[in-house]
């Protein structure tokens, strides 16, 4: 008799009162529909609105669906603390979605059909089979071709298509082996997450996806600005801890 796989989906929350609860019924509906045990790890940080008591409401009507409420901000931080708390159980795969529904629920089911034997497995915005809804700006195409994705090569030696996409799905020992390393709590924690399993030699691979871009993202341009700043930060840090 085949085992059922056991996942926990980290759902970083940063007063998400607008939209937490379409994400939350469209994954839980979808994924109850599979032969996986799952669960929705909705992880909340800073909220001063009322995602809180939103997320209870819809975890009456799915017991899948677990909530940690933090008072700092930041989603690296509320990703980490997701990750720790889901190693508490005996979950096979654990990842991560943002709480806007960009990947909506059957494409984040691909990472998890499609991991294989790799270590993790991360969705791409940008690779030639990739669909992202509406089609993204010519300046950040150009910025993340131009100017990011060089850099991060140049710091860390890693090339990644896209290093952001809110969708990444990893085996539990590779988690288990780099959550107590990570540091960032915002923006840059994807580069210090992939680096991290990069130095620990997990085997994460790339694939395409749907995006369906939000209209009022919280990551805009002088986030951009700062998250480069961190890059350089971040591998300072590195640089000081190999020596």
């Amino acid at each position: 008799m085949k085992e059922i796989m056991k996942i926990s989906i980290v759902i970083p929350a940063y007063n998400e009162e607008n939209r937490i609860v379409k994400t939350l019924e469209h994954y839980a509906d979808y994924f109850d529909k599979k032969d996986i045990k799952y669960e929705l790890l909705v992880v909340l940080n800073g909220c001063v609105d009322s995602t809180l008591e939103l997320v209870e409401s819809v975890q009456k009507k799915y017991a899948t669906i677990k909530i940690i409420d933090i008072k700092q901000a930041g989603k690296g931080l509320a990703i980490k603390v997701g990750f720790k708390n889901a190693l508490t159980r005996e979950n096979d795969l654990i990842g991560f979605v943002d709480a806007d529904m960009a990947t909506q629920p059957q494409y984040f089911y691909e990472l998890i059909e499609r991991i294989g034997d790799a270590d993790g497995i991360v969705a791409s915005r940008y690779m030639k089979e990739s669909t992202t809804i509406p089609a993204r700006p010519w300046i950040k195409e150009w910025g993340r071709i131009i100017v990011y994705n060089p850099l991060i090569f140049l710091l860390f030696g890693m090339k990644y298509i896209d290093y952001q996409c809110g969708a990444k799905l990893f085996k539990r020992e590779a988690v288990e082996t780099i959550v107590d390393q990570l540091t960032v709590r915002q923006w840059a924690f994807d580069v210090e997450l992939l680096y991290l399993m990069k130095k620990h030699e997990f085997i994460i691979k790339e694939i395409p996806t749907v995006w369906q871009d939000q209209d009022d993202s919280k990551f805009g341009l002088n986030s951009g600005i700062g998250m480069i700043g961190h890059l350089f930060t971040l591998r300072m840090q590195y640089f000081k801890k190999n020596k």
